[in-house]
């Protein structure tokens, strides 16, 4: 059972264990292992329940295929929504933590997310403003290129690719956005 302060049951025994994996079961003997003080169950925790209560809400909620059910207590402060959601809930129906096309689907919905939130600046009539939000004119405020020539900076060798990350997508955007203009004004003629 998940969640709860007790191990669950191994699916064999120790002793199954210990003949079929070289090695296994070396720290069963908790003189030997290093956090055996902070492992002990004797101590009162002050906590009224054996299980934490489950939050309500739960249903519908994203959860691994692993998990029986949603953790007891778990965050709301950002519900799933538009196609990043979409892209998220399948990520957690059809795919295993276990498995890289799970993550895979998580990163995608991110940057899903990303061109999701730039859209609706647009429409808020406050649209972004990539000048300022991405600290450029900082560079030229702060001492940012003395900066970024200390050999000693982990960052160093993507400095390159920086621009191409940060201005690219606004770059490749203002083109669509030209050629559709262009598109309409020939059609129009």
């Amino acid at each position: 059972m998940p969640y709860t302060p007790e191990k669950p049951p191994l699916p064999e025994t120790a002793e199954q264990l210990r003949a079929r994996i070289p090695g296994w079961g070396v720290d069963l003997d908790p003189a030997v292992r290093p956090s055996y003080p902070r492992e002990r169950r004797d101590l009162e925790t002050g906590a009224h329940w054996h299980e934490p209560e489950q939050q309500p809400g739960a249903e519908g909620r994203e959860r691994s295929i692993e998990h029986a059910r949603v953790t007891p207590v778990f965050g709301t402060a950002q519900p799933l929504h538009g196609a990043s959601g979409a892209i998220r809930r399948f990520a957690y129906a059809r795919y295993s933590e276990g498995r890289a096309a799970h993550w895979l689907l998580l990163i995608a919905a991110d940057r899903v997310d990303a061109v999701e939130n730039h859209l609706a600046s647009f429409v808020s009539g406050r649209p972004d403003n990539p000048v300022t939000e991405t600290g450029v004119l900082s560079e030229g405020r702060r001492h940012g290129l003395t900066a970024r020539r200390d050999p000693h900076r982990v960052d160093l060798p993507h400095h390159a690719v920086d621009p191409i990350v940060v201005a690219g997508p606004w770059v490749l955007a203002a083109g669509v956005a030209v050629v559709a203009v262009r598109a309409l004004v020939r059609r129009r003629r």
